[in-house]
């Protein structure tokens, strides 16, 4: 019987680090934090990148 993988908190970190603009829930709670419209938030994302770092930069957060 194969031994099941240990669990890390890895994928989250990664998967925290970025905006994905074509998820509706993401764009939403972006939107939510920087004070800005899910409009502004996808050409963020569109221009800059899916960095949530660089999107927030590019939005004046």
């Amino acid at each position: 019987m194969a031994k099941a993988k240990k669990q890390t908190t890895r994928g989250r970190k990664q998967d925290r680090a970025r905006v994905a603009g074509g998820q509706k829930y993401e764009v939403g709670y972006e939107a939510k934090e920087t004070g800005r419209s899910a409009s502004a938030v996808k050409k963020a994302v569109k221009k800059v990148g899916s960095s949530r770092i660089k999107v927030e930069r590019k939005l004046g957060r």
